[in-house]
């Protein structure tokens, strides 16, 4: 996997781009000024990021995600991962057949549904899971492979299936590792 180079990402015009940022040479961003990334975080390739999107400190989203921020936005917190294929959506359209779906359709007959998504801090989303609007998937979730997720989830649980249900607890045992680590490299760049 070939990166983008730091000129690369600065001539791209981000509205924000930290430290150590890499961003895959075959990844497709859209609307770059409207999308912030932080420190240490990385998109692999294959992935395509449009709309109003935030990104934390060491995020990371696996090659063939799709991240569509519109203009509510995505918002991923710190420390969270996107494993393959992962779709997440800000808008949505009706799909009751009371109104048109196609994007090549004037609004007047449409009825989008506009709701930001926000994905917490130590989240980490299975392989070929959807996310539609208005989700927030709280602190510390995990959400295995293949799921759809509808509905906010509750703080530090597991969630599976279609639709996501919450199935156990999520150890929190990695808050005392990222600490760790989060010591680690500072210690590293004194």
């Amino acid at each position: 996997m070939a990166y983008l180079s730091h000129a690369e990402l600065m001539g791209m015009g981000f509205k924000k781009i930290g430290n150590g940022v890499k961003i895959s040479d075959k990844a497709s961003i859209y609307e770059p000024e409207k999308i912030s990334i932080d420190d240490y975080s990385r998109i692999d390739d294959f992935c395509v990021i449009s709309g109003r999107v935030e990104i934390g400190k060491y995020c990371h989203i696996t090659p063939m995600c799709l991240v569509a921020g519109g203009e509510p936005g995505v918002y991923l917190a710190d420390f969270s991962t996107l494993a393959y294929g992962v779709k997440i959506f800000s808008q949505s359209d009706d799909y009751s057949g009371r109104t048109m779906v196609n994007s090549l359709v004037p609004k007047k007959y449409k009825d989008e549904i506009f709701k930001k998504v926000e994905i917490g801090r130590q989240v980490v989303i299975g392989a070929n899971t959807v996310v539609l609007p208005g989700v927030i998937v709280a602190e510390g979730c995990a959400i295995g492979a293949s799921a759809l997720v509808l509905q906010s989830t509750r703080p530090w649980g597991m969630y599976v299936g279609i639709p996501a249900r919450r199935i156990k607890e999520r150890s929190k045992a990695l808050l005392d590792l990222e600490k760790k680590f989060v010591n680690e490299v500072r210690d590293d760049s004194i």
